[in-house]
């Protein structure tokens, strides 16, 4: 760590040649900023540098590998991706940097890293257009599609990281580098799931899908249909084609009920076709559209922590675990637990990257939200319950992007026990020091 007077005179600095903003404590506006949607961490780093481009990011991190601070990254979600930072870090904050710029005949969009899957959503909708976003509006896009996340729109256009064409990147040395099928293509492999790992991602640019129609309805049933609603579902996804997507899930937002939420490239009366067992059973309600979307998205505030278990299948014992541990939500808090349908286009992706989860036909992902931190120890425990219901069904591979700080094994199951060592090799080329370690952490090697 360096003196305090040399970290003054840098600190100086670096507020002087900053386009965004520089925090550190005792400044106005440091706590906001500080604040992480898991409303548990309470961290206090050393500074905050909002980047408002590139340049910025260069900056701080020459700023932060001069005073040997290590580095967290803030994109524009609210993943909970590894441990968090270190009191006395350096976190680089992108969300200014949220420009999304679609090129409709190349049928492609460069992403700067701090937006979200509603600004993507924004962007690409006027064009008939559309990449594979996350499921909620609020999601990062940089981290998601490095992380290999899931989406609404898996089953038909495939994983969003099978959709990079390139990643511009700032490195723990602090020099740009572009990572594509061309130039430094085992750096480009390694970011189709290795995450943060190997530096900051100011960038992505990403294939679009041509998508004139997205059509969205959402069914709420009483939990006394809840076995009959998810078997449904079940079916529906079954022996529907891989344009129908969804989830169902319980608590169906401030509502005592499940949530069967039923996406499709295609036009409402096809929707309203497929949804047709659904629609047979008793419910309370119907939201179609933007209003069913918006029941998916979180805010911040609140104390947060959620897992997911890749399955086999979707068996009758599974989904009677799967609504007893639903209905055992702790009360009162925003919790939620989700089955997520893959499959389809998928599954059918390139396997040569390190996401190996992309065969599970399913996903069981519980995640726990509570304000009183009296409630953590119970709301950890439901989590990790809910968890093990379903090991019996596990599929072995994880999906990083909706497990939290959960130890090395789960990061090696979620990249894959085979992609490892070259994941280590590229991470020593590019981080020798592992500068960039709040995440879901390879080891240099």
């Amino acid at each position: 760590m360096a003196s305090r007077s040399k970290a003054g005179a840098a600190l100086d600095a670096l507020r002087e040649d900053l386009a965004g903003e520089v925090f550190a404590p005792g400044d106005p506006g440091y706590d906001q900023a500080r604040a992480c949607f898991d409303a548990r961490v309470d961290r206090r780093p050393a500074v905050i540098a909002r980047c408002a481009h590139e340049a910025d990011v260069v900056r701080a991190v020459r700023f932060a590998r001069d005073l040997d601070l290590h580095i967290a990254v803030r994109g524009g979600g609210h993943g909970l991706a590894g441990p968090p930072p270190d009191h006395g870090a350096l976190v680089v904050d992108l969300r200014r940097m949220h420009e999304v710029t679609v090129d409709p005949a190349a049928e492609a969009v460069r992403v700067e890293g701090g937006a979200t899957t509603g600004d993507l959503d924004r962007a690409t909708r006027p064009y008939g257009l559309a990449g594979t976003g996350g499921r909620a509006s609020g999601i990062g896009v940089g981290g998601f599609v490095l992380g290999g996340g899931t989406g609404l729109l898996d089953r038909f256009f495939g994983l969003a990281v099978d959709d990079l064409i390139g990643v511009e990147l700032v490195t723990a040395d602090a020099e740009r580098v572009r990572a594509n099928p061309d130039e430094n293509p085992e750096l480009f492999w390694a970011l189709h799931g290795g995450g943060g790992n190997f530096g900051i991602a100011t960038a992505l640019t990403l294939e679009l899908h041509e998508l004139p129609e997205f059509s969205v309805t959402l069914l709420l049933h009483r939990p006394a249909y809840g076995r009959e609603v998810v078997r449904a579902f079940r079916e529906i996804i079954a022996g529907g084609p891989d344009r129908l997507g969804g989830a169902v899930f319980y608590p169906a937002a401030d509502r005592a009920g499940y949530g069967a939420l039923l996406t499709y490239a295609g036009g409402a009366a096809d929707l309203r076709r497929l949804a047709g067992p659904l629609l047979a059973l008793p419910h309370e309600a119907e939201l179609p559209g933007a209003g069913a979307r918006r029941l998916l998205d979180l805010a911040p505030g609140l104390r947060a922590h959620w897992s997911a278990q890749c399955l086999t299948g979707l068996p009758d014992d599974l989904v009677d675990r799967f609504c007893a541990r639903a209905e055992a939500v702790p009360v009162p808090s925003g919790s939620r637990y989700t089955l997520l349908p893959l499959g389809g286009a998928a599954a059918a992706g390139p396997d040569r990257y390190p996401v190996p989860y992309r065969s599970a036909p399913w996903v069981a992902h519980p995640l726990a939200r509570w304000a009183d931190p009296a409630d953590d120890e119970r709301a950890l425990a439901w989590v990790r319950d809910a968890r093990a219901d379903v090991r019996p069904w596990s599929a072995g591979a994880v999906c990083l992007g909706l497990v939290g700080d959960e130890g090395p094994e789960r990061v090696r199951a979620g990249l894959g026990a085979g992609n490892l060592l070259r994941l280590e090799k590229v991470k020593r080329r590019y981080d020798p020091d592992n500068v960039f370690r709040f995440n879901h952490n390879i080891k240099p090697v």
